[in-house]
């Protein structure tokens, strides 16, 4: 399974490490996923999600479906 959130689409981003010598060498940032079961109180049904930290605040402020909806996707798209 890739290191992506299933939510947000969010990625590992990469870049370079500079040293004080201004070496510079390849690396990555990666997302910080969980995987999380959840609950939809709309459709009555437990989802298991890999999502990033962000998103997880975002569901206990808005709630999944709210989220869901806001992102373009639905508790279909996870089954």
């Amino acid at each position: 399974m890739a290191k992506k959130c299933q939510v947000s689409g969010k990625r590992a981003l990469s870049g370079n490490n500079v040293s004080h010598a201004n070496n510079t060498t390849r690396r990555k940032w990666d997302v910080n996923l969980h995987k999380k079961r959840l609950f939809d109180s709309e459709s009555g049904q437990w989802v298991t999600l890999r999502v990033s930290s962000r998103v997880l605040r975002t569901i206990d402020k808005k709630g999944l479906s709210a989220t869901l909806k806001e992102m373009g996707k639905s508790i279909s798209d996870f089954k």
